[in-house]
């Protein structure tokens, strides 16, 4: 079945920004993006009348696509500028992509699972949403397309994978979700090779970053 983006869509999603900005979001092109960007396509159908809700759901292969809330939280604390190049670790469900995209990144992600990898592809495709997608092992980053502006980690991880430090340039900017029960978003900031800032924000609730083990 085709999906569409309706009025009621788009008031849905005017919802979800006022409801974003209650929450001190604030950045207008984080805002500007999340309220063009369809999340209703990036959801099965049984979920589509709950797609603008602040919630998580399922994708398949025990991922999730993450709360708008969250997407927009890490997406302020990566403080992105058109012509950006960013890193996404986990596509999942590929929104969280769509929206770097709409805000003018030029946008690299990585996803694990070989069946979200092409689903994602299409749905962006679809959109003419202009992502380079890659299957593989996000812990080891992409080495053959250093460096990026910016890196985002969209699965809780116990540790900050060091390739992933070292694929950021200088000045860049790493949001990643630390911990393991509960993850603590992190940013780092690289003030050089082997200096860099560290600042903590709220706890958050993420899938686990696992390796490919294959």
């Amino acid at each position: 079945m085709k999906k569409i983006d309706d009025f009621r869509h788009k008031g849905m999603r005017l919802k979800m920004i006022e409801n974003l900005k209650s929450r001190d979001i604030t950045d207008p092109n984080v805002l500007n993006a999340m309220l063009e960007v369809p999340r209703h396509f990036f959801l099965d159908s049984s979920f589509l009348q709950f797609a603008y809700e602040d919630n998580a759901f399922p994708i398949g292969n025990n991922q999730t696509i993450s709360h708008p809330y969250t997407v927009a939280f890490q997406s302020e604390l990566l403080d992105l500028k058109p012509g950006h190049k960013v890193l996404e670790i986990g596509t999942g469900s590929g929104y969280q992509a769509a929206i770097l995209f709409k805000i003018g990144c030029n946008v690299y992600s990585i996803e694990r699972f070989k069946g979200l990898y092409q689903k994602a592809k299409r749905q962006l495709s679809s959109l003419y949403y202009s992502v380079k997608l890659f299957h593989g092992d996000g812990y080891l980053g992409l080495p053959n397309e250093v460096p990026f502006d910016r890196i985002i980690v969209t699965a809780g991880a116990s540790y900050v994978p060091k390739p992933l430090l070292n694929q950021l340039s200088i000045g860049g900017i790493l949001v990643i979700p630390l911990g393991d029960e509960s993850h603590i978003m992190t940013v780092y900031i690289k003030k050089s090779n082997s200096d860099f800032k560290k600042i903590e924000y709220n706890d958050f609730k993420f899938v686990p970053f696992l390796r490919d083990k294959s």
